[in-house]
């Protein structure tokens, strides 16, 4: 599609003296497969420009068109272009796609550049949900894109170890302490410490279940709301004191060890769920590191851009038809806000980078609006430089939304062990899981159906790893053609040149599934563009399909065409596999 593009987008020029377009060629819709391999409506869209018919406009394209042009070109109706590729360039193509696989799919557009990819940002003292879940995954394929194109990326993870939903846990799992310590409390209801014979046990789920408990007392309970704001002040001293410090105060003392365990405990469990799901990051940014310099930020400008509102600093948004937020509380405290500020100028100092992706819910649009144009007035080239990408809620059929607030949230690994109890093992679970999210377009909300996931018929991942799968039994029965060659990504790098003569004899099927796979840069320009993996998911999908077509009606083994058909398999194997692999999943050797 890019040659056949490039010659008309040149001719337009040249002809019609026509700079500013881009000629749109795409394959010909699936009931015209058969008489056209791609096609293009550029004529109609020229024709109040020019001031010409569509027809007169397509006919001239084609009257332009170089003698060696490897394509036969027509005019369709009203003036539709349509373009066959002969046999003998399908097949010369396809020994140049697969000799030199990585250059002819290749994309620079990040190359030489650095991008901070900031997602899943889980808060230390709640447990993961099948939100979480999502946005790691999303994550994760979009910095494979970016590293796809030549960019260095960082991935990066923010969580908030400090503020109210910390001490709302801590609130709660301090009144456990006490049923658990024959009443020895002390201020704020914290117990005076368990003796060094004794010690309090609690983990993930213990935290869990007090964040929804110290949740519902702020909410219903004044007396508690009160304790729990002192708890948050005492918190972020503590933070900021570090995990060696030493506190005279048993009451500070005690809550300290309680806050450090619960961290620990936290980070520990998060590090065990992305190593579950093939997701690393290379950089954490608790709150805590990050707060000081969102307050420093915040404060040196107050005034030419934060002012001061009721014993708080806030952002006055409805200047720029947005909304006031605050970004210091009346407690002299960072709120989100400023911490983002702090996180934004942190990730600066850290990786100068070209850009900074940020992924998150869509809940918080508008909250980010307020962030960037407030940092937009005093640091412009950071906020230019950062890209918000947001998507919406994952529900299970008829599920409410989400809220850990309330307790009514599905648990990340609820999700995982619910797909592995269906597959036979874990890759298989994550392949399902991964491309049900990555299937749909980033932004909107997605129902996500186990069964679904993992049929191995429908547009699902389990079909993808099938799909390739079957392709490899093909290649392994081959001795000639299996005799442990492998290039890039596993792909075989298929039968030594003697066995392999250019066809020009391809049987529709061939024809169709070759054409599928020499559209893979194309797909993989558009989903590097907008940063979509969908876009790469449903073409992996339509891919499958039409190799499914080739698998079931043309012989292979035995066949005077098996070299080049085997050729094609191989050719298929490592688009298949590529693709797959820049949406984290893995193709097993057996299914």
């Amino acid at each position: 599609m890019e040659e056949i593009r490039e010659h008309i987008t040149k001719i337009i020029l040249r002809v019609f003296d026509v700079s500013d377009f881009s000629a749109e060629v795409t394959p010909a819709p699936e009931n015209f497969k058969d008489l056209a391999d791609f096609s293009s409506n550029v004529a109609m869209q020229l024709a109040s420009r020019v001031k010409r018919s569509p027809r007169e406009i397509a006919e001239g394209i084609i009257s332009e068109l170089p003698s060696d042009f490897p394509f036969l070109a027509s005019v369709a109706g009203p003036g539709f272009l349509n373009f066959i590729a002969s046999d003998e360039y399908f097949t010369t193509k396809l020994g140049d796609f697969r000799a030199n696989f990585e250059k002819n799919i290749s994309q620079d557009e990040y190359s030489g550049k650095t991008v901070v990819c900031e997602f899943s940002d889980p808060n230390p003292f709640k447990v993961l949900h099948v939100g979480h879940l999502y946005t790691s995954i999303v994550g994760d394929s979009i910095s494979r894109l970016v590293e796809f194109a030549g960019g260095k990326v960082v991935r990066a993870n923010f969580g908030g170890d400090v503020g109210l939903h910390v001490a709302k846990t801590l609130y709660a799992l301090q009144k456990q302490m006490n049923d658990s310590f024959s009443g020895r409390s002390g201020p704020l209801g914290q117990v005076l410490g368990p003796s060094k014979e004794h010690s309090f046990a609690f983990d993930i789920e213990d935290i869990a279940r007090a964040y929804v408990e110290g949740t519902r007392a702020y909410e219903e309970d004044e007396s508690a709301k009160a304790e729990i704001v002192e708890l948050n002040k005492k918190i972020y001293q503590i933070a900021d004191a570090g995990v060696d410090a030493n506190w005279e105060d048993e009451d500070a003392r005690n809550l300290a060890e309680l806050y450090w365990k619960g961290r620990e405990l936290s980070y520990q469990y998060f590090s065990d769920f992305y190593e579950r799901v093939g997701v690393k990051f290379d950089k954490y940014y608790p709150e805590s590191t990050v707060a000081k310099r969102g307050l420093s930020e915040v404060s040196a400008h107050i005034g030419d851009v934060y002012e001061k509102s009721d014993g708080a600093v806030v952002f006055p948004g409805e200047k720029y038809d947005l909304h006031t937020r605050v970004f210091i509380n009346a407690e002299g405290l960072p709120t989100y806000e400023a911490k983002d500020v702090g996180l934004l100028f942190t990730k600066w100092d850290d990786y100068k980078f070209d850009q900074s992706i940020v992924i998150t819910g869509n809940d918080i649009i508008d909250y980010m609006k307020v962030v960037l144009k407030s940092v937009s007035l005093y640091a412009p080239e950071l906020v230019e430089r950062t890209k918000h990408i947001t998507h919406g809620n994952v529900r299970l059929p008829g599920n409410e939304k989400m809220s850990s607030r309330k307790g009514n949230f599905i648990r990340a690994v609820d999700v995982l062990d619910e797909v592995e109890g269906m597959v036979s093992e874990p890759k298989i679970a994550l392949a399902a899981i991964k491309y049900a999210f990555l299937k749909y377009k980033i932004g909107g909300n997605i129902e996500f159906d186990a069964k679904e996931s993992v049929s191995t018929t429908g547009n699902s991942g389990v079909y993808l790893q099938y799909s390739a799968v079957r392709a490899k039994k093909i290649l392994k029965k081959q001795n000639d053609f299996s005799s442990g060659r492998s290039g890039p990504l596993g792909q075989v790098l298929g039968p030594s040149e003697k066995h392999f003569v250019p066809s020009v004899s391809l049987n529709k099927y061939e024809r169709g599934l070759l054409r599928e796979i020499f559209r893979y840069k194309d797909v993989l320009k558009e989903a590097v563009e907008e940063l979509a993996p969908h876009k790469l998911a449903n073409y992996l999908y339509e891919l499958a399909q039409e190799f499914s077509r080739f698998y079931e009606h043309v012989k292979v083994a035995g066949s005077e065409e098996e070299a080049n058909r085997l050729e094609i398999v191989s050719a298929y194997l490592g688009t298949m596999t590529h693709g797959l692999n820049l949406m984290g999943i893995e193709v097993p050797e057996e299914m």
